[in-house]
């Protein structure tokens, strides 16, 4: 397996002097956060698009005037990744490409990885800005918490076997609860395990991420923070993500192979990153797949202020 710790990556205070840094496109998920709209103002690029998620349920008065607007209808994540891309008519074999991934739902970024993967691009620049606190601290919520499905993320659907006698159920664990809960549930035979992140984001973030994540105790079988069944990799590295998530399936494995991988991104969309390049990498087309439990809507702004920003270069397989 690859070493994904030797990957570039960059980090500088939001009121200290930004790298030069310039692409042809930069893409941005539109939402009310300033984290999010500052980073659009202050980023150089030829053409700067803003992605519309149907989640945030904005109207067409309330979109940005500053970008172009990409608006895809109300679908499935693969079908809205397609219109965003057959729009924006990218020339992906020249074009340089940013990503901000902080206001993107987690199935859309996961997608947005696999088209370019799929489409020969071998590597783009991501963003990722750190907020100074979340909104309502440890009771901030992200999304509307009812949950209408669980399921396969497309494109990240895998060849399972139907001996489950090890199956393995990798979450990480944010702030969202509610998603633990459904994801534990769905597959409820599996052995879970829980990756927080820490470091986190902001020093008191672990806690109150710590306090969300043990409402969904019962169905994750009462684990806690010092359980053999927890691990960490840093809120803001999608690199150290990775490694994080081979250990913990050479560790499982080690004894028994493990006869079905799922893994569950419901925390930062760092270690969304993270989870996708260790599958596009380590498991197309093995006995894994990616699950989500999707909502129907999610809050337009969950955070307070612009900490820092980072900036990671990712390769893709």
């Amino acid at each position: 397996m690859p070493d994904y710790s030797i990957f570039y990556k960059k980090a500088w205070n939001a009121d200290s002097t930004w790298p030069t840094f310039s692409w042809d496109v930069f893409l941005s998920a539109f939402n009310s956060s300033d984290r999010v709209r500052n980073v659009f103002e202050c980023v150089s690029a030829g053409r700067k698009h803003w992605f519309i998620s149907p989640e945030y349920r904005y109207r067409e008065e309330e979109l940005p005037k500053n970008g172009e607007c990409f608006v895809p209808s109300d679908a499935d994540e693969a079908t809205i990744v397609q219109s965003y891309f057959n729009a924006a008519r990218i020339d992906l074999g020249r074009a340089s490409i940013c990503i901000d991934i902080t206001g993107f739902m987690r199935p859309h970024l996961l997608v947005i990885l696999k088209y370019l993967s799929l489409k020969g691009v071998r590597r783009f620049d991501a963003l990722y800005s750190e907020p100074l606190q979340y909104a309502e601290k440890e009771k901030t919520r992200f999304s509307d918490e009812v949950v209408v499905e669980v399921r396969q993320v497309a494109g990240f659907e895998g060849n399972h076997r139907p001996e489950t006698s090890n199956d393995l159920l990798i979450i990480g664990a944010g702030y969202d609860h509610a998603l633990i809960a459904h994801a534990a549930e769905y597959k409820e035979s599996a052995r879970k395990i829980q990756l927080l992140g820490l470091p986190s984001l902001r020093a008191d973030m672990y806690q109150e991420n710590v306090l969300r994540a043990y409402r969904a105790a019962e169905q994750l079988g009462s684990m806690s923070a010092d359980s053999a069944d927890t691990y960490f990799a840093p809120a803001n590295d999608p690199f150290e993500t990775a490694n994080a998530l081979e250990e913990i399936v050479q560790s499982v494995g080690r004894n028994e192979e493990v006869t079905n991988l799922y893994l569950c991104p419901v925390s930062t969309k760092v270690q969304v990153l993270g989870f996708g390049l260790y599958y596009l990498t380590e498991w197309v087309g093995r006995h894994s797949s990616v699950i989500f439990p999707f909502c129907r809507t999610y809050t337009r702004e969950t955070s307070v202020g612009l900490s820092r920003v980072w900036w990671y270069q990712v390769e893709l397989p």
